[in-house]
């Protein structure tokens, strides 16, 4: 098989009728080697897995890390899947860039994740890179302002997740009881609120998913107390 015929089987991965992404692809220069390539924009690539999955999930969770953002993405064929339920996921941390400092670090480390994530999951495979780690580019897709003199940078300080944040990672975070596995903290509270207490109180594996559900705990007494 010839290596056009190769590039054609990679065409056929996520094919969606009247809909070709090459069209939508852009050079640009490897700053390595100097070999103009192709790439497809993470936009194009959401675009792409919405016409592919009309029901499809791309869920990002984002952690501050010491000077940066840490983005995990996992996209899910239907929102109704369980959180293991994933076609594929990525991880990417991002900083705050001096020469594009509009630029938030976290959207740019979300914007990262979700195109490997997609990638990772066949949107873009036949091209050179999609959802690649471009250092001059992808600050690009987050923003197209330019400003005409480059302001003085605060110093950089990471953010704390609000509380909305923290809830929802809590909810969104794995049940360690066997009896519910595949089901999130969030699920097994309207199942089985007794279950969750004990996962505050008595889990010992893992002091994260201990905290998560202390924190739902004290969601519900105080939906209760409402």
């Amino acid at each position: 098989m010839s290596k056009e015929e190769q590039y054609q089987k990679l065409c056929e991965i996520n094919r969606v009728e009247s809909f070709d992404p090459a069209a939508f692809a852009v050079e640009y220069t490897d700053m390595n080697t100097g070999e103009v390539r192709k790439r497809l924009p993470v936009m194009i690539q959401m675009a792409w897995f919405r016409l592919k999955y009309p029901e499809g999930r791309i869920a990002v969770e984002v952690t501050p890390a010491k000077d940066c953002f840490v983005a995990k993405a996992r996209v899910y064929p239907n929102y109704q899947d369980g959180p293991e339920c994933y076609l594929a996921e990525a991880t990417a941390s991002r900083g705050p860039d001096p020469d594009h400092p509009s630029v938030s670090p976290r959207e740019w480390a979300q914007t990262a994740a979700v195109g490997v994530a997609l990638r990772n999951a066949g949107f873009g495979l036949q091209f050179g890179a999609a959802g690649e780690d471009f250092s001059q580019s992808s600050p690009e897709e987050l923003t197209t302002e330019t400003p005409t003199s480059k302001p003085e940078e605060p110093a950089y300080k990471a953010e704390e997740p609000s509380s909305e944040e923290q809830l929802r990672q809590a909810m969104n975070t794995p049940c360690p009881i066997a009896k519910y596995k595949g089901k999130t903290l969030g699920d097994v509270l309207t199942l089985d609120p007794r279950a969750i207490s004990w996962v505050a109180n008595k889990f010992t594996g893992n002091s994260q998913i201990s905290e998560a559900a202390k924190l739902l705990c004290d969601y519900a007494l105080e939906q209760t107390a409402s």
